[in-house]
């Protein structure tokens, strides 16, 4: 079987926003680290060479297999931010007053901060937080 890859790495999240090419991303990323780390009471930890990732999810496969996540996540795409985040009751409602972005079943899609109310971006990251399930 293939080895995971995201999976929690030791790689600095700092030096991962450094390298970023966009400086608009890197400005963005900061404020996310902060913003989710407010959240979470979690330190930002890379997952994978790409998800800046905070908590740890764990969860089992039909197969009995155990495996983990993080719990909320994002990546700073070069089309899009990525948010990893797992579905909460009253997430549509939030998402109706968030403002300009695209979603997936658990993945929500943002150009960029200034496109959205971060309050109701924060609101959103509490409700995935505390939903016991995993991020996409």
């Amino acid at each position: 079987m293939a080895e995971k890859k995201t999976r929690q790495t030791t790689a600095s999240v700092n030096d991962f926003i450094d390298a970023l090419d966009n400086q608009r991303r890197q400005q963005d990323s900061r404020v996310l680290v902060q913003l989710m780390q407010s959240v979470s009471g979690e330190p930002a930890r890379m997952w994978g060479p790409s998800i800046i990732g905070f908590g740890e999810h764990f969860y089992r496969y039909a197969n009995g297999k155990q495996t983990s996540i993080c719990k909320i996540g994002f990546s700073p795409r070069v089309n899009a931010l990525s948010f990893y985040l797992a579905g909460f009751n009253g997430k549509q409602a939030l998402l109706e007053k968030l403002g300009k972005y695209r979603s997936s079943k658990a993945c929500l899609y943002i150009n960029k901060l200034d496109d959205v109310n971060l309050d109701v971006l924060r609101k959103i990251l509490e409700g995935a937080w505390n939903k016991n399930a995993p991020s996409c």
